[in-house]
Order: C-alpha cells, then sequence, then structure tokens
C-alpha cells in the first residue's frame, strides 16, 4: 500500500471499466458512480476500456469524458475480448490503486470502499467474493463448481470460490501483470499466481441495469478451456496415461485372442467388435490431438509476438499500444 507517499499527479484510485454494447447502462453507471467515488475523499479515474462495440457506447463515454474529465476512454479497434480489455484498461491506469468493475452494475461500486480501506491496512489484493449463485441456472452453476473444482486440482494455483474480476490490486501488483507477456490472458488465474498479501469479502450480485450478459456457455467453456491449458499440462499427462492404458488392454486382448485360437482354433472373425475397436480407437486418438492441438495453438500465438490489442482512439489517457505483449 502506497498511499502514504503519494506521487505527484498520480490519483489514489484508478477504476477500470471494460465495455461492449453497454450503450443502454453507460448513463446508469455513472450517476451512480461518480458520487460513490466522491464520497470516497480520494482522487480517483475511471478508464473505460471499449472492446470493439456495435452501438453508440464510445459516443456516450466520450460525452461524459467531455463533461468529466476524470473519466477517460480506450477504443480498441475491434473485440479482442474481455481478458484483454482488462490487461489494456490496467495498462493506462496510473492509480496506486486499481479496482476493476463491470458496466452493468451487478458489481456494488459502494464496495469499492471497503476495498480502500483494507488497502489501506496492507492488504494488496482485496477480492469480492460473491456470496451465491442462487440467481444462474442449474447448468450454470454446476459448470461454475465443476472448473472450480478441476481448476484446483490440476493447476499450482487455486482460484477462491466464486470470485471474478471485481477487486483491487496495489499498484505493484499491477506492475507485475502489465509485465507478464503472455497472449492466453485468463485474469483470475493470473490474479491467483502472482500471490501477494490477499483478502476476500463477500457481495450480493445485483440484477443487471440494462441489457443482456454477453457470456453464453460456449464462451464460459472456451474460458475455462483457456484458464486450464494456461496454468497446467496435466491434460497432456492424462492423455498420455490414457494412451498406455488403451496400448495395455490391446496386449491383453491380443494375449487372449492367441490362447483362444491356440486351444479352440482359428474363429470368425467378428465385424461389429472389430467396427466398434476402430471406433473407439480412433476417437480416443482424436481427442488426443485435439488436446495438443489446443496447447500448440497457444504456443502458435505467442511465438507471433503480436500485441494484446491495438488502440484505435484514447481519450483522455496516452494511447499506449504494447508492441511485444
Amino acid at each position: 500500500m502506497s498511499e502514504n507517499n503519494p506521487d505527484s499527479g498520480r490519483p489514489i484510485l484508478s477504476l477500470v471499466v471494460p465495455m461492449f454494447n453497454e450503450s443502454d447502462n453507460v448513463d446508469h453507471l455513472f450517476a451512480r458512480l461518480i458520487p460513490v467515488l466522491d464520497g470516497f475523499g480520494v482522487t480517483w479515474e475511471v478508464v473505460c476500456v471499449d472492446d470493439g462495440s456495435r452501438d453508440d457506447t464510445v459516443a456516450k463515454v466520450v460525452a461524459h469524458h467531455h463533461q468529466e474529465p476524470r473519466i477517460k476512454l480506450v477504443e480498441l479497434s475491434r473485440n479482442f475480448g474481455k481478458e484483454k480489455a482488462l490487461s489494456a484498461g490496467l495498462h493506462h491506469t496510473s492509480g496506486q490503486a486499481v479496482a476493476m468493475i463491470d458496466a452493468d452494475l451487478q458489481h456494488p461500486p459502494e464496495l469499492v470502499g471497503r476495498m480502500l480501506e483494507l488497502w489501506r491496512e496492507g492488504y494488496e489484493m482485496v477480492i469480492a467474493v460473491r456470496s451465491g449463485r442462487e440467481k444462474e441456472s442449474a447448468v450454470k452453476r454446476f459448470s461454475a463448481n465443476l472448473f472450480y473444482d478441476l481448476f484446483a486440482k490440476v493447476s499450482e494455483v487455486s482460484l477462491p470460490q466464486g470470485a471474478g474480476d471485481f477487486r483491487l490490486l496495489d499498484r505493484k501488483v499491477v506492475d507485475v501483470l502489465n509485465s507478464m507477456p503472455e497472449h492466453t490472458r485468463f485474469m483470475k488465474g493470473l490474479y491467483a499466481w502472482v500471490g501477494f498479501r490477499q483478502i476476500s469479502i463477500p457481495y450480493d450480485v445485483a440484477e443487471r441495469v440494462a441489457g443482456q450478459t454477453k457470456f453464453n456457455l460456449f464462451r464460459l467453456y472456451r474460458l475455462a478451456i483457456d484458464g486450464i491449458t494456461a496454468f497446467t499440462s496435466v491434460p497432456l499427462k492424462v492423455w498420455t496415461f490414457i494412451g498406455m492404458l488403451v496400448a495395455a488392454f490391446a496386449m491383453l486382448y491380443g494375449l487372449l485372442f492367441i490362447v483362444k485360437t491356440l486351444i479352440l482354433g482359428i474363429d470368425v472373425p467378428g465385424y461389429p467388435s472389430l467396427i466398434v475397436a476402430v471406433m473407439f480407437l480412433s476417437g480416443v486418438q482424436l481427442i488426443s490431438l485435439g488436446v495438443i492441438g489446443e496447447y500448440l495453438g497457444r504456443v502458435f500465438s505467442e511465438v507471433k509476438h503480436r500485441p494484446l490489442y491495438v488502440v484505435r482512439n484514447a481519450y483522455g489517457c496516452k494511447r499506449n499500444i504494447p508492441v511485444d505483449e
């Protein structure tokens, strides 16, 4: 916690708000957010990141920027995904403490005040953990619990159950995250990997003010795959083990067939069993190739050294395009 030695001109608090087609929420967001931030009694800035919105989100945020210069906007050239939009926001912040919040007001901005209190007590990461998932579908709750349990078992780090991007980070934590070069930006895993002194606080997820969630089950599935492949090589080892089991089963079956032939003579080969065996082994091979392909695709993405994102316009902050990240 670095508030005791503030840098000249640097705000105490930076708030990162990723946005994608949030036109209906923009006015509600700032109407509630600005009075809350002013009530904290600290200098602040809000860094909005537009992730290639196709509505008038940018125009509305720019209008608020002209009215309140502490509201800033980083407009990306296309949709890069929330993980990279968050990375862009972190790159453009200058606060001694940085909090991340969604634009739909499901994350209560008033809780940031409690985060600041804990940050002043010396915690370098304050994590907001949702109290429950009763409002979600049974399928989504099951999938989320399965992912957290699986990630904890196969990864070198564990994720707090119910933790998301709603959290506050000390500047030193932000600097470490900004220095990480990987393109597969599973932010929840990166937060856990960096460590530092952490504490969790509960919160209740509010209803969206307007619009629909941008995350469907397919996107959540892809995010889960990215998270697991970015933080563990266990899936590769699992398929090595499965391959050994299949090979051992094939050898045992071959010995059984030899013994049976020696005792009973040549048997008429069964067409159905042959087809089942071929299809089973083909399925195992295709799945194992798919797992290898997931890792190989990430290697391919990393070696190209393309930037994480491209900034189209920046309002109120420096137009920063990382070259080698």
